[in-house]
């Protein structure tokens, strides 16, 4: 696919906007989401956007809403609070949403790969859990990715929360001791872990926390805009050690 160096943009006429690649999370100025990787900023002023909200189509389907059209929104429509049914985060901004049937997708959520690859499986995109995410603990509403034995499964939601957590504390300085706490969250799944495996051997255990640390990475960049493998490791740089 081709990608544009430079484009203009209805919200920000006033500058052209230039493609660049950042491993810094940035405060998207379109869906006010953040954001890594690819991205289209002004290089007079604070303003960036997504890959995904500079260069949105008009018009999208999806396949989790055959019946649905998604018209692509510089602001949520009406008086009364929108939340995106894939993260089940509030819609500030750029948004697609479905006229007929009242669903609405940030650009990144309706951008998230069906299928997702760390490296060594495959993660597999669902409407909904069928069994508990390994953050939460529960079912809950939204999306999640599952992997391909089916025994791990994530909310994106949860990757969400975890995601801004740990960017507002170590860019913004919101709370520095967030960066040590979250440093530690995915590793500190292990009770959890090892009850959900029924308090399986050590071995087992460390793999899948392994895979725990996998997911959350591969998951994060996708939510971020740009699911790659290169981002995967600049994510886990933020996410855990």
């Amino acid at each position: 696919m081709k990608i544009d160096k430079e484009i203009s943009h209805p919200i920000h006429l006033k500058h052209k906007l230039k493609i660049e690649y950042t491993e810094i999370p940035f405060h998207c100025d379109g869906c006010k989401e953040a954001g890594i990787g690819l991205k289209y900023k002004c290089q007079q002023c604070e303003f960036d956007l997504h890959k995904a909200c500079a260069v949105a189509s008009p018009t999208i389907t999806h396949p989790f809403y055959n019946k649905c059209e998604f018209q692509f929104l510089y602001s949520p429509p009406g008086a009364a609070r929108r939340v995106c049914d894939a993260c089940r985060k509030d819609v500030l901004g750029f948004v697609y949403h479905c006229r007929r049937c009242g669903f609405d997708l940030h650009p990144c959520c309706a951008n998230l790969p069906q299928v997702l690859d760390d490296g060594e499986r495959n993660f597999y995109l669902y409407l909904k859990l069928s069994s508990a995410c390994h953050q939460c603990g529960g079912k809950g509403h939204g999306w999640c990715y599952r992997s391909e034995c089916k025994t791990y499964n994530l909310h994106v939601s949860c990757v969400k929360e975890l995601l801004v957590e740990s960017w507002q504390a170590k860019y913004l300085n919101v709370d520095k001791n967030k960066v040590r706490e979250m440093q530690t969250r995915i590793p500190s799944q292990k009770g959890t872990l090892k009850s959900h495996h029924g308090g399986g051997r050590g071995g087992k255990v460390r793999k899948c926390c392994e895979i725990a640390g996998g997911a959350a990475r591969v998951i994060v960049s996708a939510i971020l805009g740009d699911p790659t493998a290169l981002i995967g490791a600049a994510v886990g740089g933020f996410i855990s050690k």
